[in-house]
């Protein structure tokens, strides 16, 4: 270990938790994960999602801890620096770049569809939603909304560029107060309203009972039973099983980054084996219980065993801005259910968007010794420019181009290089002591072969796969529109650009490093 200058600390165990939770705890929860299960063999799709978890999610969970702690102990609060203190190569720290480079694209737009949440639970609240009656009325609400037209609910982007504001400026706050007295303190007042916003909804949809007498089928246990009833004969489709491996990474935020970030503050004696099972428990029940238990059932209810097709296929934005509203318009205080349902949606979303931003945060605090303000608006300032191709090139196609390349392929491609270097070069019997320093429980010895063997193995697979079966098509942009053509390739270049300023960022960093060791 060497000599650091003092870093930021968690005030306690249970902050880290919740943090960690937060972070893992977003929209996939409550939208993506209803609409994988419903699509890919209802209960038989628990199957690869449970084997996933124990295969994939946790030992990715408890190395990421482990790593975060580890590079933490070194001054570096972001994967090029703990890549180089795994591994003394040269070259290794521009691979970690991913690391920042990943949860940075991330935020870019995910922070303006967050935006819409805090839009629609104020328009819930005073009556403006209700007055789109109708599915194409409720999806016309949105597109006005969104900009993408103008109609009788929106003449212009103004409103949502209000709401972006104000969602944009509560982030950086909550981020300048740091790790402590921002961060922390977000997770420990907006997990639990989460919880508790979430099981009300939930007990209000659990008990609909039957909607609508005429069609005596439609009601909540069938709707229960049309997302959790068995398919089994999709289990021997590989789409599945990735669907589920891809699920449980969106879920659990690793290969992102941001878990090393969050996992450098910690000290030599807090035990990674506990926490990170518990933040992995946290999220499980707010997806699996909640997430499970909201939209597609409710869904079923109202609309019937036809249009749930329809909507399990139509994703989960629709279901989520389109059809719960619809939903909620059938219910007596429909727009008090309308507005929880928002605002635990926002308050997922922000848990999660400010810990997008630490990992390049810690980079400027701890590669170029700025103070965190500084950096904060440094990020603040780059971020909101980057934002505004997101918000007025909408309709372009430019945020499905940066949730493939930041909130897919950097999420497999980073996870694989990170697992390979933790067990294989950093050595497996080193990287099990790391993970059980300060532990109070004994990981099974059966996890030592996963983590090394069957983790690596399954992420390879993985993205062998996809650059076998979709890799070459989507390098050539084969089915790109020509209209969307000139924003997708301007997206790609923007996002080589940011890749390559980072990585010059680090070299400048590992210069300035070596100078002063000199």
């Amino acid at each position: 270990m060497v000599d650091v200058k003092p870093r930021q600390s968690w005030g306690s165990k249970l902050g880290i938790i919740l943090a960690v939770a937060g972070s893992a705890v977003g929209l996939g929860n409550f939208l993506r994960f209803p609409v994988q299960a419903a699509q890919n063999g209802g209960g038989a799709f628990m199957l690869p999602y449970f084997i996933s978890l124990l295969l994939l999610g946790i030992p990715l969970m408890w190395i990421e801890w482990a790593v975060g702690r580890y590079g933490g102990l070194f001054g570096h609060g972001t994967a090029p620096g703990m890549f180089h203190s795994l591994w003394k190569n040269r070259f290794i720290k521009y691979f970690g770049v991913i690391g920042i480079f990943g949860p940075l694209v991330i935020l870019i737009y995910y922070t303006y569809i967050e935006s819409w949440l805090l839009g629609y639970a104020f328009f819930s609240l005073t009556g403006h939603l209700s007055q789109a009656v109708g599915v194409e009325s409720k999806g016309a609400f949105l597109s006005g909304y969104q900009g993408l037209v103008q109609n009788q609910f929106f003449q212009n982007l103004w409103p949502a560029y209000i709401f972006f504001v104000i969602t944009f400026l509560a982030n950086f706050w909550i981020i300048s107060r740091g790790i402590k007295g921002g961060i922390e303190i977000l997770c420990k007042i907006a997990m639990p309203i989460l919880f508790i916003f979430g099981a009300i909804v939930a007990v209000r949809v659990l008990t609909l009972g039957v909607p609508d007498l005429t069609h005596p089928d439609w009601n909540i246990v069938n709707g229960l039973g049309y997302l959790w009833n068995p398919d089994f004969s999709v289990l021997t489709s590989a789409k599945v099983w990735l669907a589920a491996a891809g699920q449980i990474f969106f879920t659990l935020s690793v290969g992102i980054g941001v878990i090393l970030t969050y996992a450098s503050y910690l000290t030599k004696g807090d035990d990674v084996v506990l926490s990170g099972l518990t933040a992995a428990a946290t999220n499980e029940t707010a997806e699996v219980v909640l997430g499970g238990s909201i939209a597609i059932p409710a869904a079923f209810a109202f609309l019937g065993p036809v249009a749930i097709t329809a909507v399990a296929q139509s994703g989960a934005f629709n279901l989520g801005f389109v059809t719960m509203p619809l939903i909620f318009d059938k219910i007596p205080l429909g727009m008090i259910f309308s507005f929880l349902w928002f605002v635990l949606l926002f308050l997922a979303g922000i848990t999660s968007s400010v810990s997008l931003a630490e990992p390049a945060v810690a980079f400027m605090e701890d590669e170029f010794n700025l103070d965190r303000k500084k950096a904060v608006w440094i990020l603040g300032i780059a971020v909101f420019l980057l934002i505004q191709p997101v918000i007025f090139l909408l309709g372009h196609g430019v945020v499905d181009e940066l949730d493939f390349w930041g909130g897919t392929f950097c999420l497999v491609l980073f996870a694989t290089i990170e697992t390979i270097l933790f067990t294989w070069v950093f050595g497996i019997d080193r990287a099990w002591e790391e993970i059980h320093h300060g532990a109070e429980m004994k990981l099974p010895k059966i996890y030592k072969f996963i983590i090394k063997y069957v983790t690596p193995l399954i992420l390879i697979v993985i993205l062998a796969s996809w650059i076998w079966q979709q890799g070459l098509s989507v390098i050539l942009m084969q089915g790109v529109t020509p209209a969307n053509l000139p924003y997708i390739l301007g997206t790609r270049i923007a996002l080589v650009g940011l890749f390559l300023a980072i990585a010059i960022l680090v070299k400048i960093a590992w210069r300035k490093r070596k100078a002063k060791q000199e």
